[in-house]
């Protein structure tokens, strides 16, 4: 029964390793070793900013990175971050309503950079008909939320 095993064994390994009637070499040709540069980078999106950059977030900070997808139609709702983040839009255009802009709202184009500050109370929408895809880092006070949606617990600039 064993030797019957092996035989069945065998014919299937001969047959699987031929290929247009050769026979597989008795000993295998070792494949070269695949190396990877020691470093590796990739590029996930780059924006510009018009206006000078000041990051300041008070004590210890979390940092984290993220790819958000808003779909057609949707938005972030109200919400506020203690500490701030820097976006950038790498695809389709974020309708950003704050306080912070002449009118309360301004678009965001694919390839620029949005910079958001702490506590005060915003949201991003997406009014066109393509996913807005944005690349975010977060520099929040230690311990607190990505995004506070407890309004109450947002300075309100009046």
């Amino acid at each position: 029964m064993h030797r019957r095993i092996l035989t069945v064994a065998m014919v299937t390994l001969a047959l699987t390793g031929c290929s247009a009637g050769s026979l597989p070499s008795p000993t295998p040709t070792p494949t070269p070793a695949v190396t990877e540069a020691p470093v590796a980078v990739e590029e996930l999106g780059a924006g510009s900013q018009t206006d000078s950059l000041d990051v300041d977030v008070d004590g210890p900070t979390d940092v984290a990175f993220r790819r958000i997808t808003i779909a057609p139609g949707a938005g972030t709702g109200e919400h506020c971050h203690a500490g701030q983040l820097i976006a950038v839009v790498e695809q389709g255009a974020l309708t950003h309503y704050a306080p912070v802009h002449p009118g309360g709202v301004r678009v965001y184009e694919t390839g620029e950079s949005i910079v958001e500050g702490a506590d005060y109370i915003h949201q991003g929408v997406n009014e066109g008909d393509v996913d807005v895809v944005l690349l975010v880092t977060y520099l929040i006070e230690k311990g607190q939320p990505l995004a506070q949606t407890d309004l109450s617990l947002c300075e309100v600039d009046d």
